[in-house]
């Protein structure tokens, strides 16, 4: 899952959720079902039949994860996919992301360069130093499930962000 949803303009919500399904000629009807269910999971139920412009941004990224959960992956890459989006959608979308992950029981690897989203949404987080990039740590997150955004204001949340921030000389 790339920053940008990057979902095809022309295409309805569904069909776009559909894309990877078709390309890798997967049974068009039980597709179809999964597609509903993961539409219906990320909070776009009733938005099928949209088209991207008709959508937040925030919606879109919704779409977007659908769209890399659909032909149902062990691992989901995304790349800083909350970037292009103000602070709040930021904030509501890494909620929405935890409570999908909880639900698809995936593997996510999430890149970003917020300190405080990689503490917040990992249970692992591995800090890479300036290119060329180099791994400077390796660490579990050990915070309680299920996260809101108050978790920000514990000390233990604290303590993981301050110690990102001194690998990378930030202090």
């Amino acid at each position: 899952m790339f920053q940008q949803p990057l979902l095809l303009r022309w295409r309805r919500i569904v069909d776009n959720v559909l894309l990877p399904a078709e390309l890798l000629g997967l049974p068009a009807k039980a597709s179809r079902e999964r597609a509903m269910q993961l539409l219906a999971m990320v909070g776009l139920a009733g938005f099928e039949d949209k088209h991207p412009y008709e959508l937040s941004g925030g919606m879109q990224q919704r779409a977007a994860i659908a769209r890399a959960l659909v032909h149902d992956p062990k691992l989901v890459l995304m790349d800083e996919p909350f970037g292009a989006l103000d602070a709040l959608t930021r904030e509501k979308m890494n909620l929405e992301l935890l409570r999908i992950w909880k639900e698809s029981g995936k593997t996510i690897v999430f890149v970003t360069h917020g300190i405080s989203e990689a503490v917040f949404l990992g249970t692992r987080v591995v800090v890479l130093t300036a290119g060329p990039a180099r791994m400077a740590d390796n660490f579990e997150v050990d915070l309680p499930h299920p996260r809101a955004l108050d978790m920000k204001t514990h000390q233990r949340f604290g303590e993981y962000t301050r110690r990102i921030y001194h690998l990378l000389g930030m202090e």
